[in-house]
């Protein structure tokens, strides 16, 4: 029972980081059914520009999410 538990806890998982363009922190959802490393790109909420973004999981780790220009 006690994984089922911290499987739904991590499923609504969201993670931030700070867009390499103009500085702002943006969070995410973190789709953690997409495997334990990702990559996408992603436009700025906040100045528009796209961003790479990379996410890493790790079991019992919070996710690790950075980005870099496209």
């Amino acid at each position: 029972m006690k994984n089922k538990r911290r499987r739904s806890a991590r499923s609504n998982a969201e993670a931030a980081y700070i867009c390499d363009s103009c500085g702002e922190e943006i969070v995410i959802p973190i789709d953690l059914s997409a495997g334990e490393s990702q990559q996408y790109v992603e436009d700025c909420p906040v100045c528009c520009r796209p961003n790479v973004i990379h996410v890493e999981l790790a079991v019992d780790e919070d996710p690790r999410v950075w980005a870099e220009r496209e």
